[in-house]
């Protein structure tokens, strides 16, 4: 599955004031690719991702899948936020099978695959307890599997790894990297971890300040497992780094 950006524009009403949040913001990926998006905070990265699953409605632009508009159609998407959104009176198991049961799809079917990945991040014993009795890195492994049983071509993570520990996130992010290099479905990733897009990506986008455009695009084409310490790897992260300071500098302008 392809997604084409272009020229994507988006404002709010703040009383009298307009608040611009999107400048003219181009953005693709291509079917299978690994893709993240660096940027200062509150620059439009989580817009940018209500725009896609249309939550909200551009000002102006173009939001194509496989070459047609998405017109409204957001049935291609799965989307993590940055909170797990666990139902508190829904065990694990009932959480993760939200999305077959508003489907339709055969509930012993959509079970068997929810055990399976359950099993596959650590879960298989609390199948049925509640989010309040799991920790935050359980809590968002739930929220993890519940997103990839929608069986979507395109998932859509917005920082789901932010709130955690720096080894549970580890954990989480080799979880992730594993997934991915099994389904191979395409990923668009919000991060404020450069080394966690680093790790991830085919291509990363830094955007502007607000009102968000495209500062620059790298390209990270290295095999998979990386390291951190290695030197190309490195050199990016400078790079990035760099390109990231300037636009914070701009933001208290």
């Amino acid at each position: 599955m392809r997604l084409l950006i272009q020229d994507l524009t988006k404002s709010f009403r703040r009383g009298v004031a307009t608040l611009d949040v999107l400048a003219g913001l181009n953005l693709a990926a291509a079917p299978g690719e690994f893709v993240s998006v660096l940027g200062p905070s509150g620059c439009g990265k989580s817009t940018l991702f209500n725009l896609i699953v249309g939550l909200l409605q551009p000002d102006a632009g173009h939001i194509r899948v496989d070459g047609l508009p998405i017109d409204g159609n957001t049935s291609t998407f799965a989307y993590m936020q940055q909170k797990d959104l666990l139902l508190p009176w829904r065990t694990v198991l009932g959480n993760v099978l939200l999305g077959p049961e508003i489907e339709g799809r055969p509930r012993a079917e959509a079970r068997e695959e929810a055990m399976q990945l359950l099993d596959q991040l650590g879960l298989k014993d609390f199948e049925r307890s509640y989010p309040a009795q799991l920790s935050g890195g359980m809590r968002q492994r739930a929220a993890l599997v519940r997103t990839l049983l929608l069986k979507k071509e395109m998932l859509l993570l917005d920082e789901p790894f932010g709130a955690l520990d720096a080894m549970t996130r580890a954990v989480m992010q080799s979880i992730l990297l594993d997934i991915w290099q099994q389904w191979r479905q395409t990923i668009l990733l919000i991060t404020h971890d450069v080394d966690e897009a680093l790790l991830f990506s085919d291509r990363i986008y830094v955007l502007t300040a607000r009102p968000a455009t495209v500062k620059e695009e790298v390209a990270v084409p290295l095999p998979r497992p990386r390291s951190i310490t290695d030197m190309a790897l490195m050199q990016l992260k400078s790079r990035l780094l760099a390109t990231l300071q300037a636009e914070m500098l701009n933001v208290f302008e």
